[in-house]
């Protein structure tokens, strides 16, 4: 459950950082994949290291929020990635 709280949560970081960041928007579906592939990453990474939820194992309200900020900064992370290595390759 854990996992999914990231994807969707990555998801719709990765759009809200195309959407704040013009330059490195790529449009929906790209936004939304690297935003997936984000929160997936950064809910991972942020559970080893103890910081994220499931590291704890419950569900509780402070857990489902760690998965949920972890997971839309990644997705967040990686949109700016994909949109700068994009931009690099473009020139």
């Amino acid at each position: 459950m854990e996992l999914l709280i990231s994807l969707i949560s990555g998801a719709v970081g990765g759009n809200v950082a195309g959407g704040l960041l013009k330059n490195l928007n790529q449009g929906a579906i790209v936004n939304s994949i690297a935003g997936v592939v984000g929160g997936g990453l950064g809910g991972q990474i942020l559970g080893m290291l103890g910081a994220g939820g499931a590291a704890a194992g419950g569900m509780d309200i402070g857990s489902v929020i760690g998965q949920v900020a972890s997971g839309g900064v990644g997705g967040g992370v990686v949109l700016a990635i994909v949109g700068v290595v994009k931009n690099m390759m473009a020139k």
